[in-house]
C-alpha cells in the first residue's frame, strides 16, 4: 500500500485478522449451539463438556481477509496459490469435523494443496543446505521432499491439539519467530503472512483457553489450515536462507526449523515410535502424547500449556546459540535434549501412578 511504513502495514495485519476473529466467534459458537456441531467428551478426551468445534472457521476467515487486504500480489505472486490451498484444506477440515472423513481421503486433499503450493506457486525446497553434503535438489527430488515437508507439519500440528490453547500458542511462538526473521532481514512481505497467522491465533486462543460461554475448539478445520500457514513459513525461510550472508543469516537452517517445530514434529516421532514398538498402528489413537503426559501429573489446561511453550522457547534459543555446529549436529543436539526431557516426564508419570496404587 502506498505510503504506509513496513512496521504499520505489519501491525494492521496482525490487528485485522485478530478482530475478524475475534469478532466472529460469538456468532459461530451460536450457530455451533443451534446446529449441535460439537466435540463430545470421550475417553480420549481431556474435556469433559460438549464444545463447539467450528473454531477453524474464525481462523480462516481472520487469516484470509488480512492476506487479502495487506499482502500485495506483486511481492508475493504465490500468494493466490497459498489461499487457494487453504480454501482446500479448510473444506476437508470442515467435512471432517462436521461429518468425519477417511483418513486416505484427508490425506489426498492435503496433497493435492502441497502439489498446488509446489506446482503453481513455486513454493518448494530446493537445496539441503549441505545436510549429508546434499545442496542443490532436483526438481523431481524437490516435489516430493516439500510434499514430505508439508504433510508431517500439518498432520503433526493437528496432533498436539489436545488441551487448551496448546496448537494456539505453538502456532503464535512459531509465526512470530519466522515473521521476526522474515522483517529483520528484508523480507518484509512474507513477515505479513506470519502477522496476520500470529493475530488470527492469539483472538482464537482467548476464547480457547478464556472463553467461558463461547468456549470453542479450532478443530481439524482450524488445526490442518494452521499446519498448513505454518509448512509455507518453514519452506521460505529454509529457502531464503540459501546464500543469505546478512547478519541475520541462519546456518543449519533446517535444524533451526526443527527446534522452531520440536513440539509437534518430536512429539508426533516419540508417539509413532511408541505404538510401533507395542505392535500397535502409529496411527491408533491414544493418550501418550506430552500434553497427556502432563495432564496425568496434574497440571492443569492452561500449565500444561505454558510449559510446553516455555519449553519451546528454550528449544529455540538453543538452537539459534548452537546453530554452528552444523546441521546433523544440532539436530542430534536436539533430539537428544528432548529424548532425556520426554524420558524424564515419563519416569515422573510411572512413578505418580506407582505411588498412587
Amino acid at each position: 500500500m502506498r505510503n504506509i511504513s513496513a512496521e504499520t502495514l505489519l501491525i494492521l495485519a496482525g490487528a485485522v485478522s485478530f478482530f475478524v476473529t475475534y469478532y466472529s466467534i460469538p456468532s459461530i459458537v451460536t450457530i455451533a449451539r443451534l446446529k449441535k456441531v460439537f466435540d463430545e467428551p470421550k475417553q480420549r478426551k481431556s474435556h469433559v463438556n460438549p464444545i463447539p468445534t467450528l473454531g477453524g472457521v474464525s481462523i480462516f476467515a481472520g487469516f484470509t481477509v488480512s492476506a487479502g487486504s495487506f499482502i500485495s500480489y506483486d511481492h508475493i505472486p504465490s500468494l493466490q496459490y497459498i489461499l487457494v490451498a487453504c480454501i482446500i484444506i479448510f473444506f476437508i477440515g470442515l467435512k471432517d469435523d462436521l461429518l468425519v472423513i477417511a483418513p486416505s481421503k484427508k490425506l489426498l486433499g492435503q496433497i493435492v494443496a502441497a502439489l498446488i503450493l509446489i506446482l503453481s506457486g513455486d513454493l518448494y525446497l530446493t537445496s539441503l543446505h549441505s545436510f549429508l553434503g546434499i545442496s542443490h535438489v532436483s526438481f523431481p527430488v524437490s516435489i516430493i521432499l516439500t510434499t514430505f515437508v508439508i504433510i508431517v507439519v500439518v498432520n503433526s500440528f493437528n496432533l498436539i491439539d489436545g488441551v487448551d490453547g496448546l496448537a494456539a500458542s505453538i502456532g503464535m511462538l512459531t509465526s512470530a519467530f519466522f515473521g521476526t526473521w522474515f522483517f529483520l532481514s528484508g523480507n518484509r512481505e512474507y513477515s505479513l503472512i506470519s502477522a496476520a497467522v500470529f493475530g488470527t491465533l492469539l483472538a482464537f486462543f482467548r476464547f480457547n483457553v478464556f472463553g467461558g460461554k463461547n468456549k470453542i475448539f479450532m478443530g481439524d478445520t482450524g488445526s490442518l489450515l494452521v499446519g498448513l500457514l505454518l509448512s509455507v513459513q518453514v519452506i521460505l525461510f529454509n529457502e531464503k536462507n540459501i546464500g543469505y550472508t546478512s547478519a541475520f543469516h541462519i546456518m543449519s537452517a533446517p535444524a533451526v526449523s526443527f527446534a522452531v517445530l520440536i513440539v509437534p514434529l518430536y512429539d508426533t516421532i516419540r508417539v509413532f515410535i511408541v505404538r510401533i514398538l507395542r505392535r500397535r498402528s502409529p496411527f491408533s489413537a491414544d493418550k501418550n502424547h506430552i500434553h497427556h503426559l502432563l495432564l496425568k501429573l496434574g497440571y492443569t489446561h492452561v500449565q500444561t500449556t505454558m510449559l510446553i511453550a516455555v519449553v519451546n522457547i528454550c528449544f529455540i534459543f538453543l538452537a539459534l546459540l548452537l546453530q554452528g555446529l552444523g546441521i546433523i549436529w544440532l539436530m542430534l543436539v536436539i533430539l537428544i535434549l528432548a529424548l532425556a526431557l520426554s524420558s524424564f516426564l515419563e519416569y515422573k508419570v510411572r512413578l505418580t501412578h506407582h505411588n498412587e496404587k
